[in-house]
């Protein structure tokens, strides 16, 4: 058990999928102007996230490796992680539509969220086990959703103080996500 409460920590902080590892950068930057979106986006990636992980290393061990497909793996993640996306679209459209509105295309983007895919991609290449692929998951989500609602709540207070116009916007958010990345190469030592 402790293994694996150090493992998630370590996905969580020390190798951020997103600010360590620098993938899904485009719905960090996209969905992070609102919390309320930004939450939403963070759950969304969570829930497909943790889906796919589970789904994707299914059909590794028992479809690709069994018949020795294996290089179709990119094309079947793309797949599983598409569909995935495609139920969440059609249940926050028709449960929550305020924040399906708020995410806009950043929603159907989930699919091209290159951190979805190099999740799965390393479950599978680091040979983890059904249950060390879930909780590896599930804790780059949760990294991935931590670092966007930070730098979400960040960007709220940035709009209510005086940027130079230069700075404004995309601008200082890149140069607060690089802070930000720079706060969280701190927990490197615990590694």
């Amino acid at each position: 058990m402790t293994e694996y409460i150090v493992f998630a920590v370590s996905c969580i902080l020390v190798n951020n999928i997103l600010l360590a590892q620098f993938l899904g950068n485009c719905p960090f930057l996209g969905t992070s102007k609102k919390m309320e979106t930004a939450i939403g986006m963070a759950m969304a990636v969570i829930f497909v996230l943790v889906m796919a992980g589970a789904i994707t290393w299914a059909t590794d061990i028992y479809i690709l490796k069994r018949f020795d497909l294996e290089f179709l793996r990119t094309i079947a993640f793309i797949l599983v992680i598409a569909s995935l996306v495609q139920f969440v679209e059609m249940f926050l459209k028709k449960s929550i539509p305020a924040l399906y509105t708020g995410l806009g295309i950043f929603l159907p983007l989930i699919t091209t969220n290159c951190a979805v895919l190099g999740v799965c991609i390393i479950n599978v290449q680091e040979e983890f086990t059904f249950v060390k692929a879930l909780v590896s998951s599930f804790a780059y989500a949760a990294g991935f959703g931590l670092a966007l609602v930070l730098f979400a709540g960040l960007r709220e207070r940035i709009l209510l103080a005086r940027v130079p116009k230069p700075l404004q916007d995309t601008s200082i958010g890149l140069v607060t996500a690089g802070l930000i990345a720079l706060a969280f190469f701190a927990f490197k030592g615990m590694a």
